[in-house]
């Protein structure tokens, strides 16, 4: 029973990192490559405040939000100026960074040997440390993050960053700031990926750099690609299947080193088939094709 909480909430996690890569590469079209620096930073925020500080969790998160939030600025800054496939190498430019210093700055993170130790949450005098307790917290945080996306979408700010996303020159002469909408929507995205870096450090109660690399910034485009880009429900499917299928390599016996790699090869097969056969996944109404990123 508890492997299978395990799962769910390492489903509800990805659910909100999905959906916050959804915002900017599903619903206004830029393709960004830095998710996971965002995540990371999330996590390392709140794990660091816990274990120098001893701040309470609410506030750890409050923080991480804020700390990531200007670092999506930073990163929506380029797309301002470039565009396509060089804001793509810009936004891997800042994820190789983002590990580069959580790797290396070893006075402060502690470098390639992680954090360990990380505290539980406590809210409002309430323990979180069982599975269960767990799967309430990133439920209710899931479903937050969910409502908060739709109402996003919904609104005149999300009707512009689809004009953004269909044709940014027509939304410029409807006189929209697209500027401002783009820098914004990073910062939305990014606060919305830290609220799970902390989650996910408080409930692993280590982390390390490695957590938190290209390839975890490429599986969470996968999901939103194959779920569905421009879809809040393909999110939730992509994160799901995503996340189910390679634990299915548990039930057949391979060694944890051979399913490590099979895993990986099942993504990049996935990825390659929808981007061919079906780029707009299981339930997007976008499919991404030269020239629609930036």
């Amino acid at each position: 029973m508890e492997y299978l909480l395990h799962i769910i909430i390492l489903i509800g996690i990805y659910v909100i990192l999905s959906i916050s890569l959804n915002l900017i590469a599903g619903y206004t079209g830029i393709l960004s490559i830095a998710h996971a620096a965002f995540y990371g930073v999330g996590a390392y925020v709140a794990a660091l405040m816990a274990l120098k500080l001893g701040t309470p969790f609410l506030a750890n998160v409050i923080c991480a939000i804020v700390l990531a939030g200007l670092f999506g600025a930073l990163v929506g800054m380029p797309s301002l100026r470039i565009r396509d496939d060089y804001f793509v190498i810009a936004t891997f430019a800042f994820q190789v960074i983002t590990f580069s210093v959580l790797n290396n700055w070893v006075s402060f993170t502690s470098g390639p040997m992680g954090l360990p130790g990380i505290p539980q949450p406590n809210i409002f005098g309430l323990q979180v440390s069982s599975h269960w307790q767990f799967l309430i917290l990133v439920g209710i945080c899931a479903v937050i993050v969910f409502l908060v996306a739709r109402r996003i979408v919904e609104s005149p700010f999300g009707r512009v960053l689809k004009a953004i996303r269909e044709d940014e020159v027509f939304a410029l002469a409807a006189g929209k700031n697209v500027a401002a909408y783009k820098v914004l929507v990073f910062v939305i995205g990014a606060a919305m990926a830290s609220v799970a870096g902390s989650l996910y450090a408080s409930y692993i109660t280590y982390i390390d750099p490695t957590s938190f690399t290209v390839m975890e910034s490429i599986f969470i485009i996968s999901i939103v690609i194959i779920g569905g880009a421009g879809n809040l429900w393909g999110s939730v499917l992509g994160a799901t299947v995503l996340v189910i299928l390679p634990e299915a390599l548990r039930f057949i016996g391979l060694p944890s080193s051979v399913a490590a790699n099979v895993r990986q090869i099942i993504y990049g097969a996935l990825l390659v088939a929808f981007m061919m056969w079906r780029p707009q996944g299981f339930l997007g109404e976008y499919a991404f094709k030269k020239g629609d990123q930036g």
